[in-house]
């Protein structure tokens, strides 16, 4: 992962705190692209309360519109899905339930090739970043470390 991308998600973070950021990575280990995202959960949340009991402090949606066209412009250009991230502000950086449920889809997530990096932002300051990955054996998403350069 190049550094300047790191950089851009952390920017991301800074910028839609209190709310949660999120967005994609793609391209190839020399070339990446970071897609910074809208996250529409407050919309959601405000059209059906009951759904979507939660807004966008504690929860994020990337519209499956936008995802969708991110993916076939990468492919297009020879790239991939590399990674997936959001940010938890005020709160630690971990892969919660709910991640898990928004990435998998009978069990298994639908790019399982992809890194999601979780940022934790605390007052508007960037506290930690974690990176998971699915392990197909332990049928779950476990922490990894990622370099960046």
């Amino acid at each position: 992962m190049r550094k300047n991308i790191i950089e851009k998600i952390f920017q991301h973070a800074i910028e839609t705190y209190p709310d949660e950021c999120c967005g994609l990575i793609t391209g190839d280990e020399n070339n990446q692209t970071v897609h910074l995202c809208e996250n529409i959960q407050n919309r959601l949340h405000a059209e059906d309360p009951v759904r979507h009991p939660r807004d966008a402090r504690t929860a994020y949606v990337i519209d499956r519109k936008v995802v969708e066209e991110i993916i076939s412009s990468a492919k297009r250009q020879g790239g991939k899905i590399m990674a997936f991230y959001h940010s938890h502000p005020e709160h630690e950086a971990y892969f919660s339930e709910e991640d898990v449920k928004a990435q998998t889809v009978f069990g298994e997530p639908e790019f399982p090739e992809a890194i999601h990096i979780v940022i934790s932002i605390m007052d508007r300051k960037i506290h930690d970043m974690k990176c998971f990955k699915w392990d197909r054996d332990q049928q779950g998403f476990i922490k990894t470390v990622i370099e960046y350069k």
